[in-house]
């Protein structure tokens, strides 16, 4: 069944919707997916996740890789990371996500718009919006993770915001070699410059991550763009 809008613009509506009416974003998402012919947003969820599979994406993730995950604002990557640690954790691996701009009911809201249960992750699952988030925090909280932990930053060019934190391509090159060192997958979500025009290419490239600080992109292994419900991916490093 095709959507009537990008699935995006759907979840937007629930969010509006839920503020509106002041009732709990799952019952705002279950309305919003019966309006598309859908018996719950589970459903509508699992229709849209084999249009961008995150099992399929994993799947070209090894050991050791950084991977950038770029897209505008409501273009579904801090989704498609959460469905990548899923994936992951369904397959018995762990999954870390470091936030700068979520909270606790922010990601358990992302697990219900994804059609998932928070709960049934708890063993597998960590959280984790500390203010101190940077790279050599990252590596710190990481250093017992088993080999084949999947693990979400969010977002790339927040990790220097504070002064006293490294430079940026310090910090990315530090987890790079720490990534490599322990076999740990590490996914960043990337801002992509407001100039990325939708009209001239269908997902963003490279050349559009936003970088308000010097960052040498050659030390991702992989990128992943989004623009409405298309993706693409490439090989960099």
């Amino acid at each position: 069944m095709k959507l009537s809008v990008p699935i995006y613009r759907l979840k937007r509506q629930a969010r509006l919707l839920s503020r509106a009416e002041r009732i709990p974003l799952h019952q705002a998402l279950d309305r919003v997916a019966r309006g598309e012919g859908f018996k719950s947003w589970s459903l509508l969820a699992a229709q849209a996740a084999a249009r961008v599979p995150a099992q399929s994406l994993l799947a070209e993730l090894n050991g050791g890789e950084l991977m950038l995950l770029g897209a505008r604002p409501g273009h579904g990557k801090t989704l498609l990371s959460l469905e990548l640690l899923i994936q992951a954790m369904k397959l018995g691996q762990r999954g870390v996500f470091f936030s700068l701009e979520y909270n606790e009911a922010d990601i358990i809201a992302c697990f219900a718009a994804v059609g998932e249960d928070a709960r049934l992750y708890r063993d597998r699952f960590e959280f984790d919006n500390d203010d101190a988030i940077s790279g050599p925090y990252i590596m710190r909280q990481l250093d017992s993770a088993a080999r084949g932990t999947v693990v979400v930053v969010d977002y790339l060019q927040l990790l220097d915001q504070k002064r006293d934190n490294p430079a940026l391509t310090d910090q990315v090159a530090a987890l790079k070699a720490f990534a490599r060192e322990r076999e740990l997958i590490l996914v960043f979500i990337s801002q992509i410059d407001r100039s990325y025009d939708a009209s001239q290419q269908k997902c963003p490239e490279l050349a559009d991550v936003r970088l308000p600080n010097p960052l040498d992109l050659e030390l991702f292994d992989k990128a992943c763009f989004l623009h409405d419900e298309e993706m693409t991916m490439a090989s960099v490093g």
